[in-house]
């Protein structure tokens, strides 16, 4: 069932730039039909449709996200997904991430107005379905360029285009209901005991540290888990570092090596076994075999 799900993620064309050592701007290519889970994460995306579309659902709501339309969110309350059912339909994608960490490092005096939190917080919105805006067109459009020209791609290239994009959102007409989704990524978030397990679940993190995360004794949190996913926390864990591993191999390029490091393997004969032991069959046999199909 894992490995058939994953399939439904097919990429045709995959690029990616990262910007200190973490995943910035991303072009997507995907094979219809298609379906992503978003994890939880403190950060939050802008995705832009180039040919296509997507549908972004939620437990309350429904999206339509055509071309030429982009869809503004934050990772960090789960239940999120993208997907497309129309067999005959592929999808582009380009894709922005924002990293609290990162913004705070290249606004290193004060943050923009954009990621403070309004005066008058009336909603904890988590989504903004954006329109057909002339001047985030021609910003994608020079996202292509360079995607089209790595050699010219460097550190400061990608810091100012982060920057770029941050002026043009603090300026669309959308600019308000953005800011309220950027603010919450600099304003103290009130985990669930759930919601912190997922936001570490890709992290070197020991149970010990995250019992101390939700405040709890080791036989406490341990007990918590067993009545919340009913597993223990090291095979649930692994298990989902595992299935995000088999994800990358199907939809990146990336060295079998990296994506198990990228998942929290320490290293590869460990990562290999257990692989092997949940999916029966070798991390090189299984993408072989899902990029043929």
């Amino acid at each position: 069932m894992i490995k058939a799900f994953l399939l439904q993620i097919m990429v045709n064309d995959y690029k990616k730039y990262e910007l200190f050592g973490k995943t910035l701007m991303q072009k997507i290519d995907l094979k219809a039909p298609f379906r992503y889970d978003f994890p939880v994460a403190e950060q939050a995306c802008f995705l832009y449709v180039l040919n296509g579309e997507f549908q972004y659902k939620t437990d309350e709501i429904s999206l339509s996200i055509p071309s030429d339309y982009s869809l503004f969110l934050n990772c960090i309350n789960s239940g999120k997904m993208i997907h497309n059912s129309k067999k005959e339909e592929n999808c582009q994608i380009v894709i922005v991430t924002f990293y609290p960490d990162i913004l705070k490092r290249i606004y290193d005096k004060e943050l923009p107005s954009l990621f403070q939190q309004p005066k008058n917080l009336i909603s904890t919105k988590s989504n903004e379905k954006t329109g057909n805006d002339f001047l985030i067109k021609k910003y994608v459009e020079g996202l292509l360029f360079y995607f089209e020209n790595p050699s010219l791609v460097n550190e400061d290239i990608l810091t100012l285009k982060l920057k770029e994009i941050v002026l043009l959102l603090a300026q669309s007409q959308n600019a308000d209901s953005i800011q309220l989704i950027l603010s919450q990524l600099f304003s103290p978030t009130a985990y669930s005991f759930k919601q912190l397990i997922e936001a570490n679940l890709f992290s070197q993190l020991t149970v010990e540290k995250l019992a101390k995360q939700n405040n709890l004794s080791v036989s406490s949190f341990k007990r918590e888990f067993a009545k919340l996913y009913n597993d223990t926390p090291a095979n649930y864990i692994k298990n989902k570092k595992l299935e995000k591993a088999a994800e990358l191999l199907l939809i990146s390029d990336e060295r079998i090596t990296d994506i198990a490091f990228d998942c929290g393997f320490n290293d590869l004969a460990t990562f290999t076994k257990s692989f092997s032991d949940k999916f029966h069959s070798t991390p090189t046999n299984y993408r072989q075999e899902g990029k043929s199909k």
